[in-house]
């Protein structure tokens, strides 16, 4: 059969697919996300961060060459980034990389079929909305957003869409929290009575970027499109890069830390937030200009919304000024604990024989049982190298772009850590108790609605 012909051939069988596709509702882009095993996935890249550089990509490497997917484009506002990020990734992928100022000028190539998002903690919410409005699947990195407006256009967005979503809580692809979450939902662990969280570190450099600051310049990026939809203020390449010590755009501890803690709780319980937070801290060590606090804690009451009888307290800490980052996460109930540090379930702290006597009751000790392996346990660090957490993360999503079956962190996942965030910042930015109001779908504090 002469070339000719072939073409002729594919294409007009290409135009009857499009035609009766069009009749059952589904676009040319919605068909052409229908792969098979041998169909490349192209990627964009929003924003070429340390946490993309470090972690995302080197855990991509670790299986797009067996999934068949590939990097093609990079977006970044700064010219300076967004050259780092072509030249690393043509060394990566042994070919050219299209680079773009802008998302705009990323989707308008009309060749990328799937993006990760990592870009400043603020911006998450609005870059998932773009990408699965351009018919994009999406790997989208935590907080999911800071603000319920935002939480709320995008859980919209990616519903009425027919997008592959992943949020970046790894812990959800990890066999140990993976074991905890099936011990703790089959009755075994009995009811969890408090839930202890802690994340501390002692680095004055954690999220400053100085030499990157002195580097930027407000005529080499976008300011405007960067403050996407936050109040407009004057030029701050300090607010620029290192957004992570700045509200509002972002929360800081809540955001960064917690986000990954308290979703955990939300896993295993089936509990979609908090019924109320209180919190408390200060800028007590790192005065350098920040606004967020470099001390926090705040406090939880879990439970179901009508009964105020039952139910679990939550404590988060975090402290910048002391500490070796050591995330803990301990579950506690009557009869032990389940500690995800040591990943073991145990008796400590059960109830025992002789305190049982004294009120007539029977002890409660729970058998010690191993959750996954000592390779399982949680890599801390945001940059890694591509953790196997983080891998299995990323495996997950790559493997549910070509099955189109739901992640292990659906949209869902990042909307119920959000609300549970913006509580927390209600609550440090306004001294009052934080509670959500599910009729609205709104963050309260001392009987108001809690915006920016």
């Amino acid at each position: 059969m002469s070339e000719s012909r072939r073409e002729f051939i594919k294409t007009s069988a290409i135009a009857a697919a499009g035609t009766y596709l069009g009749t059952m509702g589904w676009s040319a882009k919605s068909y052409g996300n229908i792969m098979g095993a041998n169909d490349r996935v192209r990627v964009g890249v929003v924003g070429f961060s340390d946490r993309f550089k470090n972690s995302l990509l080197p855990s991509f490497l670790n299986h797009n060459k067996e999934l068949n997917f590939d990097v093609v484009a990079v977006s970044d506002l700064w010219n300076y980034r967004r050259g780092l990020g072509v030249d690393l990734l043509k060394s990566k992928f042994g070919h050219e990389i299209t680079a773009c100022r802008n998302n705009e000028e990323l989707y308008n190539l009309k060749n990328i079929d799937a993006v990760i998002v990592s870009t400043a903690d603020f911006q998450h919410a609005s870059h998932a909305i773009e990408a699965v409005k351009a018919k994009c699947d999406v790997y989208c990195e935590k907080p999911f957003a800071e603000t319920m407006e935002d939480a709320r256009a995008a859980l919209k967005a990616v519903k009425e869409s027919k997008q592959i979503v992943q949020i970046g809580s790894q812990r959800r692809s990890a066999p140990n929290y993976k074991a905890a979450s099936e011990y703790i939902k089959a009755g075994k662990f009995g009811d969890i009575t408090m839930v202890e969280l802690s994340w501390n570190v002692n680095q004055p450099g954690r999220w400053r970027r100085p030499d990157l600051v002195a580097k930027l310049r407000q005529e080499d990026t976008d300011w405007k499109r960067f403050l996407v939809n936050r109040p407009y203020e004057d030029w701050n390449p300090r607010i620029y890069l290192e957004y992570r010590l700045f509200w509002p755009y972002s929360s800081g501890m809540p955001g960064q830390w917690m986000s990954h803690q308290i979703d955990t709780v939300h896993w295993f319980t089936g509990l979609k937030h908090p019924r109320s937070v209180v919190a408390n801290g200060g800028i007590y060590q790192w005065r350098d200009g920040r606004r967020n606090w470099d001390t926090t804690t705040a406090v939880f009451d879990y439970g179901k919304e009508n009964d105020a009888e039952n139910g679990f307290q939550v404590v988060f800490t975090s402290r910048m000024h002391n500490g070796e980052e050591h995330p803990a996460e301990i579950y506690y109930a009557n009869g032990g604990e389940l500690n995800l540090n040591t990943n073991m379930v145990s008796p400590k702290g059960g109830l025992t024989a002789s305190a049982a006597a004294e009120m007539h009751m029977q002890p409660r000790l729970l058998p010690e049982f191993k959750l996954g392996t000592d390779a399982d346990k949680a890599v801390a660090s945001a940059n890694t190298g591509g953790d196997p957490m983080t891998s299995a993360h990323m495996r997950n999503w790559m493997e549910c772009v070509r099955s189109r079956k739901e992640t292990n962190a659906p949209v869902e996942v990042g909307y119920y850590h959000s609300i549970a965030n913006i509580m927390t910042t209600a609550a440090s930015r306004t001294g009052m108790k934080a509670t959500f109001d599910e009729s609205t779908q709104e963050v309260m504090a001392g009987g108001k609605v809690f915006k920016l």
